[in-house]
């Protein structure tokens, strides 16, 4: 289920020095007799990956190989993959929606990571291990095209007139977290007006879209004026230069994020090792850095 976020942080800051990552030197030795390989696939930005990844192998002297896309396909290819007996990867970086639909497909091996002590037992999952970051799902919009009298300042405003057709968001019948934050929209805002919304926002003929990223790209492509997208996407694409900003709610929702281990990896070690680190101090404070409200004990501001 999606999580309700009452305030958003884009941001953390590191206030102190962190320990090291603390991988078993035994644990890398069995990787390495497995191939020295892991295979990840997953819907975390390839930026953000890239940037653990290039630490991560920096770290261990181990290969890491991975394949994005949003996380119903992500899903779709694990399955397909698991079911013909020829399943390449090692791991899964998940949103909860489509991990809990992958708990119920029985493919998981469930695995008690060592870092998992660096979160709250809160954000802990008995299956799927620590929610590693919160991201919210809101509306992104272009501050250079629209006045700003008609800057957006709640969900229905951005169903104007002057906004149909320039609205951006992934196509709910494809994407499980669009489905869910719709259904969801009436534990925010209410049934009435979370029905009316909808409806209204069918009619206002929205470009549709494979997932989230697609969705934020329009804007800054200036395709579109605004999505429904993560808001974070106004913080990443405006370091670049672009020119976003999101619609502060006074509730929004968001959707926690896994790493979890299949159960017939190639390389399960290779995905244990991955997973240790990932969920470290290193990497966490590397995706804190590119915006990602990293939920470990160390960046929950008290």
């Amino acid at each position: 289920m999606l999580q309700f976020i009452s305030s958003l942080v884009l941001v953390f800051l590191l206030v102190q020095s962190l320990p090291a990552f603390g991988q078993h030197t035994s644990l890398i030795e069995e990787v390495k007799k497995e191939g020295g390989k892991v295979v990840a696939y997953g819907s975390l930005e390839s930026e953000a990956f890239d940037a653990v990844k290039a630490a991560f192998q920096k770290k261990t002297g181990l290969e890491l190989e991975y394949w994005r896309a949003s996380g119903t396909k992500v899903m779709d290819r694990a399955l397909s993959e698991y079911r013909t007996g020829k399943a390449l990867y090692d791991l899964l970086l998940l949103n909860a929606n489509v991990a809990q639909l992958v708990v119920k497909e029985g493919i998981l091996a469930k695995y008690d990571s060592p870092s998992a002590s660096e979160f709250a037992k809160e954000m802990v999952d008995p299956i799927l291990g620590p929610s590693y970051r919160n991201v919210i799902i809101g509306v992104v919009y272009n501050k250079s095209a629209i006045k700003p009298a008609d800057t957006p300042k709640s969900l229905e405003d951005i169903l104007k007139p002057q906004f149909t057709g320039k609205i951006s968001m992934p196509d709910p019948s494809q994407h499980l977290t669009t489905t869910q934050w719709l259904a969801s929209l009436h534990k925010v805002i209410g049934k009435e007006r979370a029905d009316k919304f909808i409806r209204t926002l069918g009619g206002m003929k929205p470009i549709l879209g494979e997932s989230f990223i697609p969705a934020a790209e329009r804007v800054v492509a200036g395709e579109t004026l605004m999505a429904i997208t993560y808001v974070i996407y106004a913080f990443t694409y405006g370091q670049k230069g672009a020119p976003l900003d999101y619609v502060r709610l006074g509730k929004m929702m968001g959707d926690g994020h896994y790493a979890i281990l299949s159960n017939k990896a190639p390389h399960p070690n290779a995905g244990k090792a991955f997973i240790d680190f990932f969920l470290g101090d290193e990497s966490m404070r590397t995706l804190a850095k590119m915006g990602n409200s990293s939920t470990a004990k160390e960046f929950i501001r008290r």
